[in-house]
């Protein structure tokens, strides 16, 4: 995931620039489907921690070449923001004690000022070194085990405390006390003269994603035509043999369906992101759903990206272009055929091929490790 997260961003940024990368950050569709290319479980509020976990690993030490530097984290790694952004300040210059008091603000205001019932356990602040940053954090609803994401981004707030949010996603909850509503400014005003005293004042709920209550992916959650045009690019001989070209690879049908989503990712308008369920289509999740993570697909898809940006830096873009292109023949394929997609037959396909593509999930480490007897090695 680090890895591939890493080449999904650097693409972003080499296309569109560095802010495009933070937009898309603060864009809770972009992220969901972000992380369920990668492989992560698509449903899981696990996908927010190790989304974050790969990006600090990945793009940190590279921050001489990208930018970015990733601060914070889940729980006790949380608390290190403020000392991360000093030592991040004085590397570029930047007012470090500003930017730590943002990302106070930030945590206090999903903390305190949106009483949703929900305590911020992840608070992870991206910053370029232009200035510009995004935050992502999540709180959990200890009584029903439900997380909440919020997400901010430096270009969109004009105030702290009228609507700052890019996005705050997750189940209903029912009406929620939001004081950074934009229309909370009376409520706001009654908290100054009256500290202390509690406001009995309900608002319009926050901005969410709702997601349905089952973990694992069924039709209703995809976009069969979209998905169909991916399959059809994929395993259709004559577009297989275009899309290929267009990558200025010999690509097999399997890792060509990966690129086509990893694609969109990098290229794709905000509206093609409704169904994030879509992209676990590209690696599979590691709970298994819709199939195990075929790591042999996983390292191709990977060693392409790679070898576009490497090109890249070279002056050779043309295997980076190629990634639009396929984006663009997906679309197109959409757009002009009717190439609706037979998701119980897609994942059957899925699982059949799984075991000659290295198909894991995290249920064969336990399994391994019931395996294991006293004093044997393991390989996991």
């Amino acid at each position: 995931m680090t890895l591939l997260g890493t080449a999904i961003a650097e693409h972003v940024v080499q296309s569109y620039g560095p802010g495009e990368f933070l937009t898309r950050l603060s864009d809770p569709f972009w992220f969901q489907a972000y992380g369920a290319v990668m492989g992560m479980d698509w449903h899981s509020s696990g996908i927010t921690t190790s989304v974050m976990g790969a990006l600090k690993r990945g793009l940190n030490p590279r921050f001489e070449e990208l930018g970015f530097t990733v601060c914070g984290g889940r729980g006790r790694h949380s608390k290190k923001t403020p000392a991360e952004l000093r030592a991040f300040s004085e590397q570029t210059g930047l007012d470090g004690d500003a930017l730590a008091r943002t990302s106070r603000l930030t945590a206090r205001v999903d903390n305190n000022a949106i009483a949703d019932g929900f305590q911020l356990y992840l608070h992870a602040f991206v910053i370029h070194r232009g200035g510009e940053w995004a935050v992502v954090q999540q709180g959990m609803n200890d009584a029903t085990s439900l997380a909440r994401r919020y997400h901010w981004h430096s270009a969109s707030v004009r105030d702290f405390v009228s609507d700052p949010h890019t996005a705050i996603v997750g189940e209903p909850q029912g009406t929620i006390l939001n004081l950074v509503d934009g229309r909370a400014s009376a409520a706001q005003r009654s908290l100054l003269e009256i500290a202390g005293q509690p406001v009995e004042r309900s608002l319009d709920e926050a901005r969410r994603l709702v997601m349905p209550a089952h973990h694992d992916v069924r039709a209703e959650d995809v976009d069969l035509k979209r998905l169909g045009a991916v399959l059809a690019v994929a395993h259709e001989q004559e577009l297989r043999d275009f899309a290929s070209l267009l990558l200025v690879e010999g690509l097999g049908p399997r890792t060509l369906q990966s690129l086509a989503l990893i694609a969109e990712v990098v290229h794709g308008a905000p509206s093609r992101f409704a169904d994030p369920a879509r992209f676990s289509f590209a690696h599979g999740g590691k709970d298994g759903h819709p199939f195990p993570v075929p790591l042999k697909t996983y390292d191709e898809s990977l060693g392409v990206l790679r070898r576009a940006l490497d090109a890249a830096k070279l002056g050779y873009t043309e295997k980076a272009e190629g990634f639009r292109r396929l984006d663009r023949l997906t679309r197109s394929v959409e757009e002009h055929r009717e190439p609706l997609a037979e998701f119980g037959a897609a994942v059957a396909h899925e699982r059949r091929i799984s075991r000659s593509l290295g198909g894991r999930t995290v249920m064969d480490d336990a399994r391994a490790s019931r395996r294991k007897r006293p004093g044997q090695l393991s390989l996991f």
